[in-house]
């Protein structure tokens, strides 16, 4: 509707309309100006001479004609704007709509009404109804829009459409923002006149011009004509016999013709016949088609990443096949005894329905369509509904509840509910099993995904165990050459101070300090530098003796000796791994000893085991020895009893680098004390047919711990 209109009743109903406020209202439109001065300059009011501008076109007309001139072009352009009103004649509707407009304004001015600009406008929009019908239904509402208008035609319209004209015209004068009256007094129009009796004057207005513009003007008006609206037979009569003048003066001005529309007649309304249909053929094609849907259906869910996006998918789904505009898909919560709503996007009404939550405890539609796992149509007037029903009624202003079960097999994932009209509950329970079909794609779909989810969360969960496992080693492994870097500074302080040398002490330091940069490479990934290099196990096992000696890692209490074979005991990988290999045991000794004690180093020189030739490498030490339980899984990484952090893992991590080196290691425990037995490949290992671990799988091994 021109916002023109609008601001006109605006100003009207204001009582406030003088000549210069309508003057500016109509400046402002090119179309309605064009159209104030085409009447003003006409013959009717123009008399010779040179043409009148906008100001005095205005005083020429009087307030009361640009009222009616503005209202009537408006309507007229708004008319002409509905689809299919071009190629239909629409004479006889104009004739109808404008004598109930002049009626209207001549029965308000009668009955003291005072906003007769408003009576004029509603008598013109009261069968808008009708252009609505035909622009949204041209084939099924086109033989009847010519039809007599009354109270048959209301209920064919009710009948072949589910809408009658009358229902159509208010729902449009509410979409136009008019008022809510105007609305009112086009919807009963058709109303019985004693249902009329104590309903607001513009209703009553509206009515009496609608029997009196459709009256056979040569037939005499019946005594109680205008009782409604208290008005005599004999002005009845008077309103009627002038009311053809300025019908005819109002088409003039808006250029529409009626000559020749009294001799049209119009039919009767009558229902279209329904075409034979195949009841079979039908149902095979509704089922083709719903198969179809549903194949499609299941693979545009399927596509869809994460829970949000799905049910997302759901909604808009919903909306396109069954025309499901309001909706909201409540989830089942973690206990199964509740539905709690979810949200889409930012809006107030996503945010409330996020906030619903029905207990399946608590009785009402929607917890039983849950629980039974079967469709349900909730009407308004159905029966007792719980306050969850009732809420999503309003907020849907919906006359019915559809529920649609999200479930698969026995279990009920959800439920999507949408709200719609009454009258078209019967469509969609001809589609119940497609409806039913719908629900249980979306719910496979959404067991998928939490089924992938849960994959994922796993993988997550596996990778977060392998990280944290990798940083204790790394943890255990740095605590090892840092705490002899501390020890050996606390040396190197004493040394300094006597003045020795302290050659010997900063090549460890270097070392140790290397070495902490070389686990740290390989915690972030990079491949650790491996020499094919030779390892002297005698030279490696005496260095680490006088290092433990020297530094305050061995308490007084406790005593080292190394025995050592004179023959030279060579094998091959990097030096740095057997060294970590013996710290690691050191210190398990040292710990197994906190009232003192011994441990002895013996190199027992070269063993033959399963054909092989090994060097022997024991530790020992005279400790109270370690239980069954704990021997069960000694090259485990589990959490053991000593005190501190990241304890439990040492021997794991020496296990894999013995491994990495192509060795073997066990334990003996009793309560006499413990003994590791190390077997290490000799560098003869080739000719004995034993291939020494390349550098790249003691590399994998390095960067597993």
């Amino acid at each position: 509707m021109p916002q023109i209109l609008l601001k006109l009743i605006e100003l009207c109903q204001a009582d406030e309309a003088g000549m210069a406020e309508l003057a500016k209202l109509i400046a402002n439109d090119a179309g309605m100006t064009t159209k104030v001065l085409s009447v003003a300059n006409s013959a009717a009011y123009h008399r010779g001479g040179r043409k009148v501008g906008l100001v005095q076109a205005l005083s020429v007309l009087g307030s009361d004609m640009i009222k009616t001139l503005v209202i009537s072009e408006s309507v007229f352009q708004t008319f002409n704007g509905f689809p299919h009103s071009g190629s239909t004649d629409l004479r006889s509707f104009w004739k109808h709509s404008l004598t109930a407009a002049v009626m209207a304004r001549e029965i308000a001015k009668k009955m003291g009404y005072p906003h007769t600009e408003e009576a004029y406008l509603a008598g013109l929009l009261h069968d808008v109804g009708r252009l609505a019908l035909l622009a949204a239904a041209p084939n099924e509402y086109g033989s009847n829009f010519l039809a007599r208008d009354d109270a048959s035609l209301c209920a064919v319209e009710q009948r072949t459409l589910q809408i009658s004209h009358a229902d159509a015209g208010a729902w449009l004068i509410e979409r136009w923002n008019l008022d809510s009256f105007m609305a009112d007094s086009t919807l009963y129009h058709h109303e019985s006149t004693a249902r009329l009796e104590a309903a607001h004057p513009l209703i009553r207005i509206i009515h009496l011009a609608q029997l009196l513009s459709s009256h056979d003007p040569e037939l005499p008006l019946s005594a109680d004509a205008g009782a409604l609206c208290k008005i005599g037979v004999d002005d009845l009569s008077i309103i009627c016999h002038g009311a053809a003048a300025q019908v005819k003066k109002a088409a003039e001005y808006l250029g529409i013709d009626l000559s020749g529309v009294d001799d049209l007649v119009a039919p009767p309304a009558h229902a279209p016949v329904a075409p034979v249909v195949d009841l079979a053929q039908q149902r095979l094609t509704e089922e083709v088609r719903n198969m179809a849907l549903s194949a499609e259906l299941g693979q545009s869910l399927a596509r869809q990443k994460g829970d949000a996006q799905l049910l997302d998918v759901v909604r808009q789904n919903a909306r396109i096949l069954f025309n499901l505009e309001n909706t909201i898909i409540l989830l089942m919560n973690e206990s199964g005894q509740a539905l709690v709503g979810v949200s889409f996007g930012e809006q107030q009404q996503q945010q409330r329905l996020a906030e619903f939550s029905i207990a399946l405890s608590g009785g009402g539609g929607i917890a039983g369509s849950a629980l039974q796992r079967r469709l349900a149509f909730l009407e308004r007037d159905g029966g007792q509904h719980g306050l969850a029903e009732e809420q999503l009624l309003r907020i849907f202003k919906a006359e019915c509840l559809v529920c649609v079960p999200i479930a698969s097999g026995k279990r009920c994932l959800g439920m999507l509910v949408g709200g719609v009209a009454a009258w078209r509950v019967a469509d969609l329970k001809r589609r119940e099993k497609f409806l039913q079909s719908f629900g249980a794609q979306a719910a496979t779909a959404l067991e998928a995904a939490t089924r992938d989810r849960g994959e994922i969360d796993q993988r997550i969960a596996s990778l977060k165990e392998d990280y944290r496992e990798s940083s204790l080693r790394v943890v255990h492994e740095v605590n090892n050459p840092l705490g002899i870097i501390k020890n050996y500074l606390g040396v190197l302080d004493g040394k300094l101070t006597r003045q020795e040398p302290v050659a010997d002490e900063l090549q460890i330091l270097n070392e140790e300090i290397d070495r902490v940069g070389n686990i740290m490479n390989e915690f972030a990934g990079v491949a650790p530098k491996i020499q094919d290099g030779v390892t002297e196990i005698n030279r490696v096992v005496n260095d680490l003796v006088r290092l433990f000696r020297e530094s305050k890692f061995l308490p007084p209490s406790v005593e080292i000796i190394a025995r050592m074979s004179e023959q030279a005991a060579e094998i091959d990988g990097p030096v740095n791994i057997l060294k970590q290999i013996l710290v690691n045991l050191l210190k398990n000794a040292i710990e197994a000893l906190p009232r003192g004690g011994h441990i002895e180093i013996n190199n027992n020189g070269r063993v033959h085991r399963d054909g092989r030739v090994f060097f022997e490498l024991c530790i020992k030490d005279d400790g109270p020895g370690m239980s069954a339980e704990v021997l069960a899984n000694l090259f485990s990484p589990v959490r053991s009893s000593k005190v501190g952090q990241n304890r439990g893992i040492g021997l794991s991590i020496v296990h894999s680098l013995v491994k990495g080196l192509n060795g073997l290691i066990s334990c003996r425990s009793t309560k006499a004390g413990t003994v590791f037995e190390i077997l290490l490949p000799t560098r003869n290992a080739v000719a004995q047919g034993v291939a020494p671990a390349p550098n790249k799988a003691l590399a994998r091994d390095l960067r597993s711990m």
